[in-house]
């Protein structure tokens, strides 16, 4: 079974999805962000792929984005550091980019790759419907990566019973029609949270984009199985120390920790 499929078999609700960036905030921290979060109660992991035009994501992680893609991040580099993590990280991994650069690097050695070093899903905010379809769905499907669709407040009942019919893993409903790192209350969206909860989806739904204390991850998980955070834990790692920077693998332990504390208490 697929770690995700199983984690949602056996945890209906609460559930934590926390958001890094690969190679950030220096490029050899990304297996030492993973266990920082595996240790203080994430539940499931999104590595994003930093890319130049992140359009889905708001400054801090756009800057995130920057930094690694500085620090000299690449699909390649992620997956070398990835090799051999299963060995002691256990939580479901999900790959978070955009279409080009898995392009680039050849959606079908990059499905076999991910699968390879332990990856379990799939986000890809840009790949529409259609050619995920027709073109690609086979190449996951090939090496059980469970690809996660994006829903927002204006996405339309039909095409959310598509994208439930397509999904695997869960559906990641965006809190309302902005990037990342919003300042939007999550209270204001409650119509179109408790639509999504009448609908009875097949798939699980994790709330995103505006997740960033105990109350925003509670209201999210009053409507959802769970939420998912990204800018709130870049900021977190960024302002680990007084000069920005997380050299030290005590320093993202010790900031995750206090992150994690202040969603789930």
């Amino acid at each position: 079974m697929n770690r995700i499929e199983k984690l949602f078999s056996e945890k209906k609700k609460d559930i934590l999805n926390v958001y890094c960036t690969a190679g950030f905030p220096q490029l050899d921290d990304t297996t030492k962000v993973l266990t920082a979060l595996q240790k203080y109660g994430a539940d499931i992991v999104e590595i994003g792929m930093p890319y130049s035009d992140p359009l889905a994501d708001g400054p801090v992680i756009q800057q995130s984005n920057m930094v690694a893609l500085h620090n000299g991040i690449t699909i390649q580099k992620l997956f070398e550091q990835m090799k051999g993590c299963r060995k002691t990280f256990n939580l479901p991994l999900i790959l978070m980019g955009y279409l080009n650069p898995v392009l680039q690097y050849g959606i079908e050695k990059f499905c076999a790759k991910a699968k390879e070093v332990g990856v379990d899903g799939i986000i890809l905010p840009d790949l529409p419907i259609y050619e995920f379809e027709n073109e690609y769905k086979k190449y996951f499907e090939q090496n059980d990566l469970h690809f996660i669709f994006l829903i927002t407040p204006e996405t339309s009942m039909e095409r959310i019973r598509k994208i439930d019919d397509l999904s695997k893993g869960f559906i990641y409903a965006v809190s309302s029609s902005s990037t990342t790192g919003n300042n939007k209350e999550i209270d204001q969206q409650e119509q179109y949270l408790e639509k999504l909860q009448k609908m009875d989806l097949q798939n699980p739904i994790l709330i995103g984009f505006g997740i960033k204390d105990n109350h925003t991850f509670k209201t999210a998980c009053k409507y959802s199985n769970g939420a998912i955070i990204g800018t709130a834990y870049i900021n977190a790692l960024q302002n680990a120390r007084p000069d920005g920077t997380v050299g030290r693998a005590t320093d993202i332990e010790i900031a995750t920790k206090e992150f994690l504390d202040t969603i789930l208490h």
